[in-house]
């Protein structure tokens, strides 16, 4: 499971690695690189709470397999693929594979896992295997830039594909199958119009600014779309999104979390990886060694993120978390161009840091609020609300550096707004899971 969820991340890091080399060999500029990656995060985020309900539908054993084969085909694709628009639409493909494949990792997990403190472990250790594909992304992507080429890339995860698919038909158990379990299909467009929409209208933001008439439209066009989405899942008979579950305000506030939490992190990997090769200068290897020790810390913290949170409790755990994150981002905002690296490692490593306290503990204590049938679709509300963020975070700071001779203006920007989310995060989790609680 873990490596189903690591492959999904390992995309994350190792293709930040290559925007430049993309850029250089298929041309275009900050917003075809926003899509490259951006595709990919609209169809995962999109798309994740209809593959947490196929999973509860059919079982998520046959559904995470299939989004194994499925992501090692479109990665294949994406390597061949001749140019910008057909990368990003293979992007999408992959990110559609993603969906399947992270809710029913954890819904395998969950029911593999019935005692919450061993669940919480499992979860520990599912999400520190994602972390060394973290870890190892930028080094090997940047490795393989420069011994081979961009395309590399992408068909390095075909043996991953493989090698997952053959364990997961080995030492996967079925889960019940809940046969009565519809698919949502109007919601299901209206989620995709809304968050494509969204994005789309943030990216071009960047480049002709908020007032221009398509800018303005594609906002209007996503506010739209998300309230027929909603009106739609408080009317269904069987919602994508079932709504009740919101009603639980320690599962209401642990998805926020995960939304503020990702808007920051993955907005700034982005950020940061054009500022290390755009602005800095790097090579691609180099800007993969740059990353490696800000990756190389989540393993280990995530590890000792579910020991953490048996002794001081979760909700302390995230909230320590979330505000050591925000420290480093504050801590960065003297940055400028020519920055040596040296002046802010540790702020990365402490951005880092703060992001392994978050998950472990977050992930656990949203599958424990609610009943074990539902495992699926809650999997798929987290991960669904934490790869929105992505996809706001990515098209947001990249419209801040977007502007022109505005990109450390625009980085800063990007980092004061990231420490007030997280400290927003920590608050969150801290005064309002508390007075969830009655304390």
């Amino acid at each position: 499971m873990s490596l189903g969820f690591g492959v999904v991340q390992l995309d994350i890091t190792i293709v930040n690695t290559a925007l430049e080399s993309i850029r250089t060999a298929l041309g275009g500029h900050v917003a075809a690189l926003q899509w490259v990656v951006n595709a990919y995060t609209i169809t995962f985020a999109a798309f994740i709470l209809t593959a947490g309900a196929l999973g509860d539908r059919f079982g998520a054993k046959r559904i995470f397999m299939a989004g194994f084969a499925l992501f090692t085909a479109a990665s294949v694709g994406c390597g061949l693929a001749p140019d910008a628009v057909s990368l990003i639409a293979l992007r999408g493909l992959q990110g559609l594979a993603a969906a399947m494949l992270v809710p029913n990792s954890l819904a395998l997990l969950n029911h593999a896992y019935p005692d919450a403190k061993a669940r919480g472990r499992a979860v520990g250790v599912w999400a520190a295997g994602a972390s060394l594909a973290l870890t190892a992304g930028p080094f090997v992507g940047g490795t393989l830039i420069a011994l081979v080429g961009w395309r590399a890339i992408f068909f390095v995860n075909l043996p991953i594909g493989l090698a997952g698919l053959r364990l997961a038909k080995i030492y996967a158990r079925e889960t019940p199958v809940h046969a009565a379990r519809a698919l949502d299909l109007p919601g299901q467009a209206a989620a995709v119009l809304s968050l494509g929409a969204l994005s789309a209208a943030v990216i071009e933001a960047g480049v002709r600014g908020w007032t221009e008439g398509a800018v303005i439209l594609g906002l209007v066009i996503a506010a739209l779309a998300g309230a027929v989405f909603v009106w739609r899942e408080a009317r269904a008979r069987q919602p994508m999104l079932p709504l009740v579950l919101f009603g639980n305000r320690l599962f209401a506030l642990c998805a926020l979390v995960g939304l503020l939490a990702n808007i920051a992190t993955y907005g700034l990997i982005f950020v940061f990886s054009l500022y290390f090769q755009e602005i800095n200068h790097l090579s691609a290897f180099t800007t993969g060694l740059a990353f490696l020790p800000m990756f190389g810390v989540v393993f280990p913290v995530n590890l000792l993120a579910p020991r953490m949170a048996e002794r001081i409790g979760p909700r302390a755990t995230i909230a320590l978390g979330a505000s050591l994150s925000a420290a480093a981002c504050l801590a960065l905002l003297p940055i400028a161009p020519g920055t040596s690296y040296g002046m802010i490692a540790l702020q990365l490593i402490g951005l880092s840091c703060g992001l392994g306290l978050v998950v472990p503990p977050l992930t656990a204590t949203l599958l424990g609020s609610v009943e074990k049938s539902r495992s699926g679709v809650a999997a798929g509300v987290l991960n669904a609300t934490r790869q929105t963020g992505s996809v706001l975070g990515v098209a947001l700071f990249g419209s801040l550096i977007a502007q022109s001779g505005a990109f450390i203006h625009g980085l800063r920007l990007s980092l004061a707004i990231s420490a007030a989310l997280m400290l927003a995060a920590a608050g969150v989790i801290r005064w309002g899971a508390s007075a969830a609680s009655g304390r």
